[in-house]
């Protein structure tokens, strides 16, 4: 254990004094196409900025870039670049690697302090592991749901300012200026992209590519049939706002009417692990059966039958968690 805890302290060291080289680098770095990346995230752009960069701007090398670049040339890397996007924090996928590996670490060396057993270093460094990505996915969930339930009001706002006389462009600076956050961001940056250089459509794309909402597809689609073809915006903007509101008053119908059977299946998938952890640290020979290679055997000095009732107990606890998801999830 003393080896174990000695190597994961200085993995920690390691990744930390890593993240805060590339953090120090990042701040000396006089790219332009790092500071317009807050504002234009598509490849044409970041052509231009590179041209302009080669023309007489200051284009030292960061390393937290060149690694993010790495990084993102392999697909897992790339969609949780995609991920991150999606909750609007301002952090890296080089930073996002180097906080799952030292929570990872942080896990295995409290599981192994507090229960003791390989067993349970390693189940600290999975559960380490996947906090972060379970933290991201939550705040994108949340950040998405916001910006569904924000999507009537900013429907009625650019009607209005429609009606008013206002262009397509400015309708979208009303609702920048007067909506809360998340959609006065995402829209704030669709006016600065196409300040930019960038086309209505390709920012408008950019802003579904980091809210990839059903309900923003249709609005989306309707200003783009309207700047090809013509037509009355307007009205059109109306129609989808009003079926926009209906179906956000039915999610919520919906998701009041299963909220008994959601909580009941996260109380089904979690409170026989949090038993298990309870009684091994209250009684671990009792309960270290079920973990530690010792009999009585399916398999003599091979498979014992705690390994075996576990694996069991795992699947059935994954196969109710997940039945139950599925018939709560309705599809409005």
């Amino acid at each position: 254990m003393t080896t174990l805890v000695i190597f994961a302290i200085g993995a920690v060291v390691l990744v930390l004094i890593g993240v805060g080289v590339a953090m120090f680098l990042n701040r000396q770095g006089g790219d332009v196409e790092a500071r317009l990346e807050d504002f234009v995230e598509t490849d044409a752009y970041l052509e231009f900025a590179d041209d302009e960069a080669d023309s007489g701007f200051d284009n030292k090398g960061d390393m937290a870039d060149k690694a993010d670049k790495a990084l993102e040339r392999r697909q897992f890397f790339a969609d949780t670049k995609k991920l991150i996007a999606k909750t609007d924090y301002k952090l890296r996928v080089s930073e996002y690697m180097a906080l799952t590996v030292i929570l990872a670490v942080v896990g295995a060396i409290a599981g192994g302090y507090f229960f003791g057993g390989i067993v349970f270093n390693v189940v600290g460094f999975f559960v380490g592991s996947r906090i972060p990505k379970f933290m991201i996915n939550r705040a994108a969930k949340k950040r998405m749901q916001t910006f569904n339930n924000q999507l009537g009001d900013m429907l009625n706002l650019w009607v209005n300012a429609l009606r008013s006389g206002y262009s397509v462009l400015q309708g979208m600076e009303t609702v920048a200026t007067e909506m809360p956050s998340p959609i006065a961001k995402e829209f704030e940056r669709v006016v600065q992209e196409v300040r930019l250089g960038l086309s209505v459509e390709q920012a408008l794309d950019n802003m579904y590519q980091r809210v990839p909402s059903e309900d923003l597809d249709l609005v989306i689609t309707a200003v783009n049939i309207q700047r090809e073809v013509g037509g009355n915006l307007a009205e059109v903007l109306d129609s989808i706002s009003f079926t926009i509101r209906e179906r956000v008053r039915i999610k919520g119908e919906v998701r009041v009417l299963t909220s008994q059977g959601r909580a009941s299946g996260w109380i089904i998938t979690f409170l026989p692990v949090i038993l298990s952890l309870i009684l091994y640290a209250i009684n671990p020979e009792y309960i270290g059966a079920l973990f530690f290679r010792k009999g009585p055997w399916v398999l003599p000095g091979v498979i014992p039958c705690g390994w075996l009732l576990t694996g069991v107990t795992l699947i059935m606890i994954a196969a109710g968690g997940a039945a139950i998801q599925k018939i709560v999830n309705i599809e409005v």
